[in-house]
């Protein structure tokens, strides 16, 4: 690692310095990964711990720091293990609570309040999103742990903010996934905004919402609905400290509490299937206590149209389904899975799918495109090629039901003396689409016996997205050779010549006895 920071079991190199607000991740328990480096670079700019804390938020990808529970989620190393012969099956590893700080962009006012409704136009703010006490799977590696502190220098309009999300409500998805971005090579793009409810509060003190949208190089998308700072009365309004960027209630600390009150999560943004295959659509949704699920929909948007899908209202009677759509009521209103299943696809399915969760209060929805790739069939004809003198013979390659349109056709030929060349002389027929909407195409390759050289071997070669490579067919030209009938002509030729040479040897031998 560059600049040499490390943190190792039992010795904690920068444990001093705890005010980690950039890359710092947990990396086979041996040393954090991430951006170390960058954190240093941060401290030598402006020095100490504040100058870490701005570094992060700056643009540093990711904060990881945990700090344990309560000892009874700590387990020995021989916690759960079968004693004698018998075998067991493996205990699932314990939970953790632990601290993930991301680095984020905050995308608003000034002073609060919805650049949207408003109409103003929002500014772009280095921001620190830290998600406390969020559960996670302790897989082992989690020995080495620190505790964010938020940095101590009093913010003005210029620092980044930070926002400091209590998750002991709400559970946070993809946790794990979240915690260990940067040994895993990912890369998350945190984007928070404010909010505004559908049931905005009266009176002069009113609570500030955020979102908080996350997005990993993998596919994973998370929005969390933050519930920000408040006070119970226009007096407490008065006598608390303001931020002074956003221009509601901070802590001493200079950071803005607030609790995640809802989220709502996809595994996917993008998805590939095959014609006639089934694909399920990932979307789960977890509520603070305090709120509940009003209504769930589904819709698909494509080329500028949309419909519905699936419509499902707590207070209603039933749901309304589309052909071919599923959504499990009793895993919606159980365990939060909004999730929908798709059976047979076709090419009329693809577009872009929308998951829209509604609570009193919230809306949250999740955009999950889905593309339909089928491979193609290729076929040459014929496969054998006799070469023939004075003929063209025509190489014929069909590819056909392949789908999206965009294909890819070239030729070769090979011969034993010289390296494979690509051939431009082929031919190509019109694009046509069949009744599934799969497309097909034909191309045709001339050969003359008058330029070709046998043996020789051509091949079409195609490639398409749905293959994960190329298809390449091939003929072969055959080397010339003589056929029954030029055997015969050439056999009577030669005993004519040979018959002829005969008699005039003979009647050269004749004439000299005559003479003697």
């Amino acid at each position: 690692m560059a600049g040499g920071l490390r943190l190792l079991r039992g010795a904690l190199g920068v444990r001093g310095d705890p005010h980690v607000g950039g890359a710092v991740a947990l990396c086979g328990a041996l040393l954090l990964c991430g951006a170390l480096p960058a954190l240093a670079a941060g401290e030598r700019r402006t020095g100490g711990r504040a100058g870490a804390a701005a570094g992060a938020a700056a643009g540093a990808p990711l904060a990881l720091t945990l700090r344990p529970t309560s000892p009874l989620h700590r387990h020995s190393a021989n916690a759960g293990l079968p004693e004698g012969p018998a075998q067991a099956p493996t205990p699932a590893p314990p939970f953790r609570r632990v601290d993930i700080a991301l680095g984020c962009s905050y995308l608003g006012e000034d002073a609060g309040g919805s650049p949207r409704a408003s109409g103003r136009s929002s500014s772009k703010h280095p921001a620190t999103l830290m998600l406390r006490s969020v559960s996670v799977r302790d897989d082992g590696n989690l020995d080495d742990v620190m505790e964010y502190k938020a940095p101590q220098k009093k913010p003005d309009s210029s620092s980044p903010l930070v926002f400091e999300a209590s998750a002991q409500s709400v559970s946070i998805p993809h946790a794990e996934s979240l915690l260990h971005t940067d040994c895993d090579g990912e890369e998350v793009n945190c984007e928070i905004s404010p909010y505004s409810p559908q049931q905005a509060g009266e009176g002069p003190c009113q609570t500030s919402w955020f979102i908080a949208n996350l997005r990993l190089s993998s596919g994973i998308s998370i929005a969390l609905v933050l519930k920000g700072p408040h006070c119970s009365s226009q007096e407490e309004e008065h006598h608390a400290t303001l931020h002074p960027k956003l221009r509601i209630p901070m802590s001493k600390e200079g950071t803005l509490l607030t609790t995640v009150e809802f989220q709502s999560s996809s595994r996917n943004t993008s998805l590939r299937a095959r014609l006639g295959s089934s694909v399920t659509l990932d979307c789960h949704f977890a509520l603070a206590p305090s709120s509940t699920l009003s209504s769930l929909e589904w819709r698909r948007q494509h080329r500028g149209s949309g419909r519905r899908l699936f419509w499902y209202e707590v207070e209603s009677i039933g749901s309304a389904t589309q052909p071919k759509v599923h959504v499990d009521v009793a895993e919606l209103l159980g365990r939060g899975d909004a999730s929908l299943s798709l059976q047979e696809v076709s090419v009329g399915d693809e577009g872009t799918y929308i998951c829209l969760v509604s609570t009193p209060l919230h809306k949250v929805q999740h955009n999950i495109h889905l593309q339909v790739a089928e491979p193609p069939r290729v076929h040459l004809i014929p496969e054998v090629v006799s070469f023939e003198r004075g003929v063209t013979t025509t190489l014929t390659c069909n590819i056909a039901g392949y789908y999206p349109l965009d294909v890819s056709v070239s030729w070769s030929q090979k011969t034993p003396k010289k390296a494979k060349i690509r051939l431009s002389n082929a031919r190509f027929s019109s694009h046509r689409q069949s009744r599934d909407g799969t497309y097909s195409i034909t191309s045709y390759l001339s050969i003359s016996s008058a330029t070709a050289q046998a043996p020789a071997t051509y091949s079409c070669r195609v490639s398409h997205m749905a293959l994960e490579k190329p298809i390449s067919v091939s003929a072969h030209l055959k080397a010339p050779e003589q056929t029954g009938s030029e055997g015969l002509l050439g056999s009577f030729i030669a005993t004519i010549i040979f018959i002829v040479v005969l008699f005039i040897v003979l009647g050269r031998r004749a004439g000299r006895s005559l003479k003697c």
